[in-house]
Formats: C-alpha cells, structure tokens, sequence
C-alpha cells in the first residue's frame, strides 16, 4: 500500500497549472507583517476523491495548515478574499460605502459601518494580543502553526493560479493574507453573536452635545423595559444560524456503539459555508468533517473513536452595564465614585470614489459605548447615562484548540477535557457519541459571568425586567462589587467555568435543535444552570418537540444503525402538520359556501384548498402535495393569531413535548389565514396542489433542483428557508438550511462507518465540478460514503493526487 501511495505521489501532476501573477502587495500603512506574507518553503499531499473532497496528508501543523490553505483557496478563493476584505476594513474602499455589507462575519448593515469596526479592531491590535496570550488563554503553538501555514497555502494557490470564478477574476482586491488576517477571522466568528451583532451602533454612538451635556434633554426618553426585553428576545432568539443533533448511547444500538447525526443549518451562500476536508498527520492527528470558510482545522466532525456536531445555543454570549457619568462631561463614567476617561477608537476609512470618512468609536473598561439594542429600541446616551457592551468573545482565539482537542478525542470523556481545557466555543452547544458507546450534550460555551445572584444584586430597573424575559442582563457599571468576578476553574475572569456549565452524560439519547438545555432528554431534564444559559419549564418550539419525539421513539425502539439517522435526516416530517392539518381541514369544510373573508374584505372561495389539506401526506418532499399550501398557511396563521389563542390545551411543563395541541379552529384570524393563502398562491400562479419542488428549488448549471425540507417554524428536522417573492411568482432559491450532515457509526473495523453531505457542494464557483454534485445527491436525498481509512481513500476511483508546496 506505502510503494502504490508512493508512486501515485510521484506520478501525479499538478491539479492547478495555469500561472497568474502576484497579486498586488498590502496597501501601505498596514503594519510590516501584513505587508510581507512569510513564506516557509511547507508542502502537503492532497489526495482527492469523490465530489472534490480533499484528504490532507501532512508532517506537521504548519504543512496541515498549508495544505488545508491551499484547498480551500481552489474551492472557494473568492469567497474567502471577499472575508478577508471585511476583516481589512476596506469593503468601502473596493466596493463603495454605502452597498449592503458582508454579512458572514458580522451584523453591519454597510460597507462603512463594517470598515469603521474592522479596522478599529486591527489598529488596536485586538487580534495581536489574543495573539500573544499564552495558551491555553490564547491559541497554542500547533494552532499558530496551522494558522501560519493556512496563509502561506492561500498565498501560494494565488501565486500559480489563476482564477476562473467570475466572482472575482482579475479583481485587485484578491490578495496575499498573514497569520493576522486568518486570525481575525477567528475573532470575527467568535464575536459574531456579540460585538457582531452591534456594528452599527458601536461606529455610529456619539457623546450628546450642547451647552448643557449634564441635561439629558426635553427629546430624550427613558428605554421602555418590556420594548427592551423584547428585543433582546429576537434578536438572540433569531441568531440567522441553526442546527439539529442527536447522539444515541450504545444499548439503543445495534452493535452497542454510539452513533452521531449531525444538521447544522447555515446560509448557503458567502463566508458561512461549510467545506470539507480530512486531515491527517500521521500518528498525531486523523480527522474528517467541515471546516467554516477561513479556519485552518475541522469545525465539525469525526475520527475512528469520536463524532462531535455543534448546535446553536440558547445562552447569551453578551451583557450590558449602565454607566452613570460625570455631569461635566458625557465621555467620563464613574466607577465607586472615581471617574474614568472613556477610550477613543479614531478610525478613517477610505472610500471608492469619495473621501475617506473618520469616525470615533468610545470604549470603556466593559466594552463599546452602544446606544441601541436594535434600529426600534434605543439606549439612549445622555448627559448622565450610557450603556456599554461586555462580549467575552471579543478576545476569545480558542475555538480552534478545543476543535483540534475534538479531533485527536477517544472518547467523549476527552471531548469534555478539552472545553474544559480551552474554554473557546462561542455560541455554539456539543452534541458527540463514540465508539466505546457513549453519548454527551454540554452547553460548554464562552458567557459573560452572570449569576443569578448577580443578577439580582446588581441589575439596574431596566435590566430588572430584561433578565428574567430575556437572559439579557443589564448590570449597574457604577459599582465595583458588580464585576462578574472569575470562576476557580474558568480559564480568563469574566466567564463561567467548566463546573457550572449544562451537560448530561450517557443518556440513552441526547438531542437538541437550538432548544434550552432543560429538554436535551424529555426523561432526563437539566436544570439548576443560570438563567443567562437558558430558561427550564418553558414552551419547547415545535423543531425541539418534533426532535425529541422522532429520536425517543428511535431510541425506544433500539438496533439502530446509520441507516436509521440518514431515514431521520430525510423524513421531512412536518409536526405542525401532524398536530394541525387535519383540523384547518375540517375547519375549511365546514366554512359556509367553502368561502373565507380575506384581510383586505374579499371573499375568497378556499374550497379546494380543503381537500387538498386533507390529502396532504404532512411531509416536506419534493413530491408533497399540499406542502407548500400549508407552509404559507402556517406562517400566516402564526401571524394573525396570538400565541396565547392558537391552542387549546395549552403548554404544560409537566408534558412539554405533547402541549400546546389541538388547535382553536374558532380563532378569527384562522379563516382569514387560509384565504390569504389561498389569493396568494393563485395570484402566483400557483396550484394549491402543486408538489413543493417544483417551487422550493436552487438553479445550479442551467438545471433546476427541487430541494426538499420545510421551515423550522413548522417543525421540520431538514430546515429549508427559501424567501417568498410575491411579485416574482413564489420561493426564490434556497438561500439558507441543512449544511454539512453527517450520520457516523463505528464497527468491529478500525474505520468509521460515515456518511456525508454538503448540501450545497463544495466550490461555490460555477465553474468547478463541484459546483453542484452533492447539491443534486441532496436533491435525490442521497449521501456520500465517507473515505477516512487509506484503504478506502486509495480505492477511490476518482482518485487525484498532488503534491502542493510553497517555492521560496
């Protein structure tokens, strides 16, 4: 097997030939490292199989690094040079002020605003510092060295190639990166669910002005705490990000080895995208599963003993201190009566076509000056009060050692070593099984330390009503004895350590679809955790009720194998259906005339719409009829009927997964529902009984795909969310859903027995290959079987090796 490997490495010529030249160097005044990309002279081997998924064989990080740089960069070049502008600040520049801004890697709603922040990072040397922390606080020499070695392969792809995404072809914005700029892009995802989501307010907060800066003025009113709370709710209760996971322990089983289904949903377009990879350093490091687009090591994954798949979480990774100023001067705040001057972050952006803009940014010693928790909601900065944002994540660079600590895992009892060690997931649950039989769920993430009693010490009147609502705490920044203080086992202050965080061990299942950490096993529940977790004994969204009641009965009923996740993956059960259907059935039928009053006053005959709900098979296949009725239904329904009248068993905590049910058909706004739904297909031109692919699709090669899978809103496991264009005649494509999946098992051999899918395939340039393949397995609702042990990557008839390597 070593000669054939041998000679096939020989052998082999170079994937990617043509030659381009070097793109132009880093704009001046960007620091002496980014302007003089190193070069080391590392190499990889690149066996590729299979739909381009690439296996990377290396000597050590950095060579892993390169290889896994230089893959990436044939994939999906533009996207990443794309990413790595934002990480600059110099989207304004290349792209213009004004245009929408890259919304991977943050919440900034322009190009401006996302310059204005980017850059403050860099030129306060935020990514440095976290940089230079010693691990386990900051990233360890094996991750530096894959960070390093992922830029210099990056930096080589662009130096013998050249490139055919139209995307960015011969843009001048597609240039060399440094250790810094693969960093930062560490940072940025680990911030994205805090300080991301603020963009906008922390560039645009300015101190209140005029003679008197002690007045708050006659214009300025208090915030409105329910307003506040509310939306804090939505907008960490809508993280633009998702996922469902399951791991069975091995007496539910049938050979008593764990077994893993992972399904994170994720845009399908832009620097969220998953890719993927195996990577492998003899005797050190043997791993496969999907990387986010940047990042130099496997996100999600597997080995021949672990499998591990991230959620989103319920826990709020940010909190808020008001800050009482000096009435001299409205950039001055006091802390035990002694005044601190606030840090000012003077940025200047440079702008196409225009003048460069300059913007000062203020900072205190919790964080960034905000003054709104959302466009609607203002916490106004006055001459008296502020608000800053704490995010621990700010300076958290230790996501990718807890990740490479996943990949050299046995056991999950080494899962759980490693977050205890590195403490650097950011907003994300671990669901993981293993071969020994084993299952886990651990909300082990990185939160601001905010106890209870904290809490309720220290919460001023708004923060009050927003905890208990929200878990978003609003904490008193005049009082020293309101620090978050440090937990004995937490790695940096600030954050909760290790002991106190949700976790439960050897269940017979574990499963969670970004529900509360209470109802990870309804035999089972969680509870004791702080409120900034989560919340115990609430009502369960309908995907967390659907989840639970499809893998309990899957547990109950035992033997199972990989063949059983990939059956639940693509059963496309739809449990509002199931709870619903048949009752808007009868409802219907039973309107006067098979007639609805819609919400303009037209009377709309929804006679046929009753019969096609009754026959619909409450599933979201491509081939479903009536699907896609009751989609638009629903999300009507759920519109024009308050949650407290749509059922009428309502929740229980002693049953949460079977109430709320049975639905109040008497509820006005019902029929209304189905007559709207009724004009609006039409108006689309679009038969109520039309199969739901033929509407809920992605165009790839001039092909249309019917894509099946239905809304979490409805309780579908395989989230699909298209967006509904009602002048352009019904669902554009599929933007966002099911990402990378992965069903693992073990056996008596030493290989994993794996199937994936990247839904959305792995280049994103309509040039490559892979630009559609899985997409079209997706599609059919077929998986890839994975190749992890060498036999099998060398059996592989699609087999292509190369050797890549940086010339110095």
């Amino acid at each position: 097997m070593r000669s054939r490997l041998r000679r096939l490495v020989l052998g082999a010529t170079a994937l990617f030939t043509a030659a381009s030249a070097l793109p132009a160097a880093a704009a001046p005044g960007q620091g002496r490292a980014e302007q003089h990309p190193s070069g080391d002279g590392l190499s990889a081997v690149i066996r590729y199989t299979e739909y381009g998924i690439p296996h990377i064989r290396a000597k050590n990080y950095a060579d892993l690094g390169f290889g896994t740089g230089w893959a990436q960069a044939a994939d999906e070049v533009c996207t990443l040079a794309d990413g790595f502008v934002t990480l600059r600040g110099e989207r304004s520049r290349y792209f213009g002020a004004d245009t929408a801004a890259d919304g991977a890697l943050s919440g900034a709603r322009t190009n401006l605003a996302s310059d204005l922040y980017f850059r403050g990072v860099r030129e306060s040397r935020t990514v440095q510092k976290a940089l230079a922390q010693p691990a386990p606080v900051g990233p360890s020499r094996e991750v530096r060295d894959m960070m390093r070695g992922w830029a210099v392969g990056y930096n080589a792809w662009l130096k013998k190639n050249r490139t055919t995404d139209p995307a960015c072809a011969g843009a001048s914005w597609v240039r060399p990166v440094t250790e810094l700029d693969v960093a930062a892009r560490g940072l940025a995802i680990a911030s994205i669910a805090g300080e991301g989501r603020f963009v906008d307010t922390i560039t645009t907060a300015k101190p209140p002005t005029g003679a008197t800066p002690a007045a708050s003025g006659p214009s300025v009113r208090k915030p409105d705490a329910k307003a506040v709370a509310k939306a804090a709710d939505e907008l960490w209760g809508d993280p633009g990000m998702g996922s469902n996971a399951v791991a069975f322990r091995g007496d539910t089983t049938a050979n008593g080895r764990g077994l893993l289904l992972g399904n994170p949903h994720y845009p399908w377009e832009g620097g969220r995208r998953f890719w993927q990879s195996q990577q492998t350093i003899p005797g050190e490091l043997n791993v496969s599963g999907g990387s986010l687009l940047g990042t130099p090591g496997i996100s999600i994954g597997f080995n021949a003993h672990v499998a591990w798949s991230h959620t989103v979480s319920t826990g709020i990774p940010a909190n808020f201190h008001r800050l009482d100023l000096d009435p001299a001067d409205p950039t001055t705040y006091l802390v035990d009566g002694e005044p601190e001057r606030m840090r000012k972050r003077t940025v200047t952006v440079a702008v196409k076509d225009g003048a460069p803009v300059t913007r000062t940014q203020w900072w205190t010693r919790y964080g960034p000056v905000v003054t709104s928790l959302s466009g609607q909601v203002p916490l106004p900065w006055t001459g008296t009060t502020a608000y800053a944002l704490y995010d621990p994540n700010a300076a958290n660079l230790r996501f990718a050692d807890a990740s490479l600590g996943f990949g050299k895992a046995k056991s999950t009892d080494d899962v759980l070593a490693s977050l205890a060690r590195h403490q650097g997931i950011p907003w994300v649950n671990t669901i993981a099984a293993d071969r020994a039989g084993h299952s886990l769920y651990t909300q082990s993430q990185v939160l601001p330390r905010i106890t209870d009693g904290l809490a309720e010490r220290c919460s001023t009147e708004l923060g009050r009503t927003t905890y208990p609502a929200s878990g978003v705490a609003i904490l008193d920044g005049s009082r020293g004895d309101c620090a978050l203080g440090r937990d004995p086992d937490a790695v940096a202050p600030g954050i909760f350590g290790p002991a106190r965080m949700p976790t439960l061990e050897n269940a017979p299942y574990v499963e969670n679809s970004n529900g509360t950490a209470w109802m990870t096993n309804a035999d089972r529940p969680i509870t004791g955790y702080e409120r900034v977790f989560g919340t115990v004994g609430t009502q369960l969204g309908l995907r967390t009720r659907g989840g639970i009641e499809d893998v309990a009965a899957m547990a109950d009923q035992g033997r199972l194998t990989v063949r059983d996740l990939q059956r639940q993956q693509f059963a496309n059960r739809v449990p509002a259906g199931d709870l619903a259907a048949e009752d808007v059935a009868r409802a219907c039928a039973a309107l006067p005339g098979g007639r609805a009053t819609g919400s303009d006053g037209t009377s709309v005959d929804v006679s046929e719409a009753c019969g096609v709900l009754k026959a619909w098979d409450r599933t979201m296949d491509t081939r479903s009829r009536g699907a896609l009725l009751f989609d638009r239904f629903w999300r009507r329904l759920e519109q024009a009927v308050p949650p407290g009248q749509l059922w009428k068993v309502p929740f229980s905590a002693a049953d949460p997964v079977r109430t709320p049910n049975t639905l109040n058909t008497d509820a006005p706004g019902l029929a209304t529902a189905l007559a709207d739904t009724v004009t609006e297909l039409r108006a689309a031109d679009i038969a109520l009984d039309a199969p739901l692919g033929a509407h809920q699709f992605v165009v790839r090669d001039g092909e249309r795909l019917p894509v099946p899978g239905g809304a979490g809103q409805l309780g579908v496991w395989n989230v699909i969310q298209p967006t509904w264009d009602a002048a352009g005649g019904g669902y554009t494509e599929v933007p966002f859903g099911s990402s990378h999946l992965q069903a693992v098992g073990w056996d008596d051999s030493r290989c994993p027995v794996a199937r994936t899918l990247l839904t959305y395939s792995q280049s994103s340039n309509p040039k490559s290959p892979h630009f559609a393949d899985q997409t079209r397995l997706f599609s059919g609702e077929k998986w890839v079987t994975s190749r992890f042990c060498e036999k099998d990557i060398l059996s592989s008839p699609k087999l292509k090796v190369v050797r890549v390597h940086e010339r110095r």
